[in-house]
């Protein structure tokens, strides 16, 4: 009886590890993609493009925590009743839900961390312009382009993680919706 269990034990984890392997895998990728798309559009960008640029950066990564939160805190049962009565979009909602550890460590952890991580670098282009602007010390131009954007991102998460907790089962309902449009599935 030992061995089995230690046999599901080995098995469990061998897939726990894959799983981390694939999600840093997808990581490097979406990280590269964005990097990549962040740095042609500010290669030539004015202070407004750039800082819209790094709004949608904060407003993504912002957005993507409240989906990863709701996942992983909305309940399953609404969305057994409604896939019941064939609504493709409760299929989605009961997928995502069974895996709210990977949905939600996707979500904030490869998403939302990429998101902050570009905002940042973003951050650095700003700086530039504005120091070169109005003749401001880099140092302070740095200083407070990083500050707004942590302000923002952290004002940002906080707002959407008690919108998450609190209307867990919409969020998780609207974005099945979204999905659903592309899930090819039973």
């Amino acid at each position: 009886m030992k061995k089995q269990s230690q046999k599901e034990k080995k098995k469990k984890n061998d897939g726990h590890y894959k799983w981390v392997l694939e999600l840093s895998v997808l990581a490097f990728a979406i990280s590269f993609s964005f990097s990549f798309l962040s740095e042609v559009a500010l290669k030539n960008a004015n202070l407004l493009i750039s800082s819209i640029i790094v709004l949608l950066f904060v407003v993504i990564g912002v957005f993507f925590d409240m989906i990863g939160m709701a996942v992983a805190t909305a309940s399953e049962a609404p969305f057994h009743s409604m896939s019941s009565r064939k609504i493709k979009s409760a299929k989605v909602a009961v997928l995502l839900k069974r895996n709210a550890n990977k949905v939600s460590s996707f979500c904030q952890d490869v998403i939302g961390d990429i998101c902050g991580i570009i905002s940042g670098s973003a951050g650095v282009v700003i700086s530039s312009l504005v120091s070169k602007m109005w003749q401001i010390p880099l140092l302070w131009c740095s200083l407070i382009t990083t500050a707004l954007i942590a302000a923002l991102t952290i004002g940002g998460k906080a707002l959407e993680k008690t919108l998450a907790i609190q209307k867990s089962n919409q969020i998780l309902d609207r974005f099945s919706r979204f999905l659903s449009v592309f899930y090819i599935g039973k």
